[in-house]
């Protein structure tokens, strides 16, 4: 089986993605390939920073790899926090901060219409491909849940009645917008008929 090295330093992620990818690649994390680093998010929009993991690692360790970026978007704050979703409260990253923060810039705003998308860049001898998958819902009034992690408490996706934090793993993986992009990308793997004689 074909390994295939996350990249991605939050272990939430790798563990998405792992439940998701663990039929048909032998999964990795970059964690062991021992970098210390921060891996660079200095892109203007997910797609440039998704690609930016993703040669950050081909190119350092020459391994079949796939990083991803997500954001929120949420339409009555013009697609905040967007690209700067993890960091949306400043630094150091922290879940809990950005929460408040959004909770408090959404307060007297009527409509709460938002998108989680995710933007995945696979590396495989040189070569990139990236993957879109997104999911809409809205904004809740006040956090719910205790799974999941990032903006989860507060995204009901529609025709759903729960959090991305009150669902289980494997309820959310059904649904959300990473899970939409590996779709796209595992179909790319069949019919590219990839590593198939591993």
């Amino acid at each position: 089986m074909k390994s295939l090295y996350l990249a991605t330093q939050n272990a939430h992620k790798v563990e998405e993605l792992s439940a998701l990818l663990g039929d048909r690649f032998q999964i990795h994390s970059i964690f062991e390939l021992n970098i210390s680093e921060e891996i660079p998010e200095t892109g203007q929009t997910l797609a440039e920073n998704s690609m930016q993991k993703a040669r950050y690692v081909a190119e350092r360790f020459g391994v079949t790899c796939l990083a991803d970026d997500s954001g929120l978007e949420v339409r009555a704050l013009n697609g905040a926090p967007g690209v700067f979703s993890a960091r949306y409260a400043g630094e150091p990253k922290n879940d809990q901060a950005n929460c408040v923060k959004l909770l408090g810039e959404m307060r007297d705003k009527k409509d709460r219409q938002a998108r989680f998308v995710t933007v995945l860049t696979f590396h495989e001898d040189g070569q990139f491909v990236q993957f879109e998958g997104e999911i809409i819902g809205e904004i809740t009034q006040e956090a719910r849940g205790q799974q999941g992690f990032g903006y989860d408490p507060l995204f009901v996706p529609f025709n759903a009645d729960k959090t991305f934090a009150e669902m289980s793993l494997s309820e959310k993986n059904k649904i959300a917008h990473r899970a939409r992009a590996l779709e796209k990308f595992k179909l790319f793997v069949d019919e590219s008929l990839l590593f198939h004689d591993e």
